[in-house]
């Protein structure tokens, strides 16, 4: 149980690093010109945003690689697992924002461009979970509270997880704060959990991401002056399921994250009501935090409220472990 001081030696050194070095690469990037464009669909208050210098989760990546490496120095427990996921989601992100910013437009990697390499990575990574001693296929399972071995299973399933995290992540990162925050806290709920199953590894990358997370807020908040782009939100959706995987607690992301589950959900949902129904809706607009936009509510209320949430799922899931 003491090792938690150095999940906390890592949250400081990730946040400092990340606070310190955000404003220092905002005139790079602004120099480079790596403003980002608004989509003209989107919620009209977002109009003013554009040009706002994004691409800043190269930072959040910087300070979660080079915290966990200087605590494990410490601990001499290596396992990069987590980063890899981190690395490999965060290239994907960052190919994406280069195409936007280097075209001067909002679109940037095709629709099977992305699943094309998601997909890859994914079954990668399910692969070595799966073969790795140390993780295995069997999951802890809430409810009955014990280990169940999901055996041929666990690879598809780890797959569409894998998927399914890292795009809901994304999903949820459109409102300033909002991805950053709430990665946060969800990353909480890991911290604790590997505290108690005495995973130092985990333990420092959670202190890690939780930390680049809290730091990149101090220029991410309301108004934001830098953007992550989607180098930082698929960066954290693997961060996400990466710990979910190694210390086998994917099942209940569903519960510490069922924010970013309910950001994905209603997107599927409106795409599926939309196309039943030759053109209805169901939400103003999505993901469901824009629906809130268009219903008045001011953007910083959403993020506190949506935060508060996440305190309120991540202390579920603590109760029912």
């Amino acid at each position: 149980m003491e090792n938690y001081k150095y999940g906390i030696v890592a949250l400081l050194v990730a946040m400092i690093f990340v606070w310190l070095i955000t404003p220092l690469i905002l005139p790079i990037l602004k120099k480079l010109n790596f403003g980002q464009a608004i989509r003209e669909e989107g919620p009209k208050s977002h109009l003013k945003k554009s040009g706002t210098p994004t691409m800043g989760g190269l930072v959040i990546q910087a300070g979660i690689i080079i915290a966990f490496c200087l605590v494990s120095i410490f601990t001499d427990r290596w396992n990069f697992f987590c980063l890899a996921i981190v690395v490999a989601y965060g290239l994907i992100g960052f190919i994406d924002d280069y195409i936007k910013v280097s075209e001067k437009q909002n679109l940037g990697l095709r629709a099977w461009q992305k699943i094309v390499l998601q997909f890859g990575f994914a079954l990668l990574f399910a692969i070595l979970a799966a073969n790795d001693p140390r993780i295995g296929t069997q999951l802890y399972v809430p409810f009955i509270k014990y280990y169940v071995d999901f055996g041929v299973f666990y690879i598809p399933f780890t797959v569409f997880a894998i998927i399914g995290v890292t795009n809901a992540v994304n999903l949820t990162d459109g409102l300033d704060g909002l991805a950053a925050g709430s990665t946060g806290i969800v990353m909480i709920f890991f911290m604790v959990m590997s505290i108690v199953l005495d995973q130092v590894v985990s333990i420092v990358f959670a202190g890690a991401v939780i930390g680049a997370c809290f730091g990149f807020l101090r220029r991410n908040s309301n108004p934001a002056e830098i953007f992550m782009g989607d180098v930082g939100s698929m960066a954290l959706g693997g961060a996400v399921i990466g710990i979910a995987i190694v210390t086998r607690l994917q099942l209940y992301l569903l519960i510490a994250g069922l924010l970013f589950v309910i950001e994905a959900l209603s997107v599927v949902i409106q795409v599926s009501y939309f196309k039943m129904t030759h053109g209805k809706r169901v939400f103003l607009m999505v993901p469901i935090h824009h629906h809130f936009e268009l219903k008045g509510w001011h953007e910083t209320r959403i993020v506190v409220v949506f935060w508060m949430l996440c305190v309120a799922f991540v202390a579920l899931a603590l109760l029912l472990v």
